[in-house]
């Protein structure tokens, strides 16, 4: 294949600036996963490399160009993300995430989905009653489910916003913590406070959490209730047991919509104890208005090297499956 040199053409400096990033540590992204080089003549810009990398080149800056016009943030996270999609000629699947917005947050800020797959998340709990999403960390699972309920309540499709998790600890027991009941689970319930207070503002959160129209509380408080008009959230849900997500299930009231998100590399059940999230998804896959996400390390939002762990770890689990076996 024959060598090539091919001018970038983006005019605009600060837009330029953007996609090369501080100290050129976005370009430097894209010449290596593009296997191209950068060329400065003239005060112009040139990726050289095999024809076919250095189109994807171009076509990666053009893809990032269109989120920086848009005012959306180009960062590590969404460099990779998009040199990834261009090495499996998917990059025409970018363009669904330039104009679709999920929520505005209280200081207007623009929420939209940064992944193809995020962006199939979302869609899942606008089309089905009940969704679930299963993915590691960094996602955007909770932070995006948390966005639809207060875009769902403003639109005045619920009356309230139910948001749960199982207290299941990662190492530290319950009992040993300082406090009530309240106090012990409020840890576990911290991602979904900075969520609704981002969304909300402190002082509308507090307003509805003092109306009663905002509800967080564990798991084990769902049990007996029928949850009418609201928008219910079941966070961490890999570490129900099988009886309590069914539990939650059958909670499901007249006009409401459910969202049970978890990460089933992350299960804080005891030994033994199979993640009722993990039994769900198998039993209720072929359910007509139920919709199952499977989120990647791919969708992972948060700095590059969270994919990277995530990675590393699903191999890892993967050769000890594979010794067992």
């Amino acid at each position: 294949m024959s060598r090539v040199t091919k001018k970038i053409e983006i005019d605009n400096i600060d837009t330029l600036m953007t996609i090369f990033g501080s100290f050129d540590e976005n370009l430097n992204v894209i010449t290596k996963a593009l296997d191209v080089e950068l060329m400065c003549k003239l005060g112009e810009n040139y990726f050289m490399g095999e024809s076919a990398n250095v189109d994807l080149a171009l076509a990666v800056v053009d893809k990032l160009a269109t989120f920086s016009r848009n005012g959306d943030i180009v960062d590590l996270g969404r460099v990779n993300y998009v040199c990834a999609c261009a090495k499996e000629g998917k990059l025409a699947e970018i363009d669904q995430l330039f104009t679709d917005v999920v929520a505005i947050t209280n200081r207007g800020k623009l929420i939209k989905c940064k992944t193809v797959g995020q962006r199939r998340y979302v869609n899942s709990i606008n089309k089905n009653t009940i969704s679930i999403s299963v993915g590691p960390a960094g996602t955007g699972k909770t932070y995006l489910a948390v966005a639809l309920a207060v875009v769902a309540y403003k639109r005045k499709q619920v009356d309230k916003i139910i948001l749960t998790r199982p207290a299941v600890e990662a190492g530290e027991k319950l009992g040993f913590l300082p406090g009530d009941l309240q106090e012990k689970v409020n840890p576990y319930l911290r991602p979904l406070y900075d969520a609704l207070q981002e969304m909300l503002g402190v002082e509308g959160y507090s307003k509805m959490i003092e109306k009663g129209i905002i509800e967080i509380a564990p798991l084990a408080y769902m049990r007996g209730r029928t949850l009418s008009n609201a928008f219910i959230i079941l966070d961490e849900a890999q570490n129900t047991t099988q009886e309590q997500i069914k539990m939650f299930l059958t909670r499901l009231g007249e006009n409401s919509r459910m969202v049970i998100n978890g990460d089933l590399t992350q299960v804080d059940l005891p030994e033994g104890k199979s993640s009722g999230l993990r039994v769900a998804t198998k039993i209720l896959k072929d359910i007509p208005d139920i919709g199952i996400t499977v989120l990647t390390e791919r969708d992972v939002v948060r700095h590059p090297l969270v994919q990277i762990i995530v990675k590393a770890y699903e191999l890892a689990e993967n050769r000890r499956k594979n010794e067992k076996d």
